[in-house]
């Protein structure tokens, strides 16, 4: 392999051995392993998805860059073990989409998306039992933000009809959970007691945001921006006023936050 090789990929395959060489390499790089690398993966996954939200072409192009070395990275440890590599990895993912889209590169047709729908999950649940995941919750990783786990969790018992039929079912059972914490609160509970009862809210809360059609870790992370924003626009218009911020009072602060929501809604 060259590093200078005019393919894109065959070049960042040979750079990747070049880094991994154990005469020549990177003293880091050598050091990794599957298990080390994954915390790196994740953090890039977060960065690529912070910069789509950006809408800036060369940000994300830069971030889908730095998603694909920690793909090559893996695979590259994976061909050292003498388990796969960026081929086997790029051929299984071949196999599976057009496994996965009979409509697009065989012959069966579907009415409807629901039709469809049903399909993707047959097919799914045939491969999780071909991987001996017998359980309807079987293989949902735990390493996923909890957000969205909660929400593959329940999508997953969905489909064998564990689920509320409509939204205001949902709403009514987060107006239950609340109520149950208030209760602990008022008894004196301890956190761990607490953290139980907020965490049977949150979990409400996805259910609803997924009945309604919202991604609750999309949902969370605009709200996350919109924060900020709001919070960082606070902090410069009270220094322009000449203000402390930090010596601000809980009323003033909240009449900045009232006037800059305010501000955000005649811009828009």
């Amino acid at each position: 392999m060259d590093i200078h090789d005019p393919d894109p990929i065959r070049r960042l395959r040979a750079i990747m051995a070049r880094l991994r060489d154990p005469e020549g390499g990177c003293p880091w790089d050598r050091a990794q392993t599957p298990e080390t690398i994954v915390p790196y993966t994740l953090e890039e996954a977060y960065e690529l998805a912070e910069a789509i939200a950006g809408g800036e072409a060369d940000l994300i192009r830069a971030e889908l860059g730095d998603l694909l070395f920690q793909v090559v990275f893996q695979a590259r440890l994976g061909e050292e073990a003498g388990s796969f590599d960026l081929d086997d990895i790029a051929s299984a993912i071949a196999d599976k989409l057009v496994r996965r889209h009979p409509h697009v590169f065989g012959d069966a047709e579907f009415a409807h998306d629901a039709e469809r729908e049903a399909a993707w999950e047959s097919a799914k649940a045939h491969e999780r039992r071909e991987r001996d995941a017998h359980a309807t919750l079987d293989d949902i990783p735990l390493a996923m933000p909890a957000l969205a786990r909660a929400l593959k969790l329940q999508r997953r018992a969905a489909r064998v009809g564990f689920d509320w039929d409509e939204p205001a079912a949902v709403l009514q059972k987060i107006r239950e959970e609340i109520r149950e914490v208030q209760t602990e609160q008022s008894r004196g509970a301890q956190p761990e007691r607490l953290a139980d009862e907020v965490g049977d809210v949150l979990f409400a809360v996805v259910n609803w945001a997924r009945h309604l059609g919202v991604d609750p870790e999309t949902a969370l992370r605009g709200s996350n921006r919109k924060f900020e924003r709001r919070f960082r626009s606070m902090e410069t218009l009270a220094t322009e006023r000449g203000q402390r911020f930090a010596s601000l009072s809980s009323v003033q602060l909240e009449a900045l936050w009232s006037e800059i929501k305010r501000s955000e809604s005649i811009t828009h």
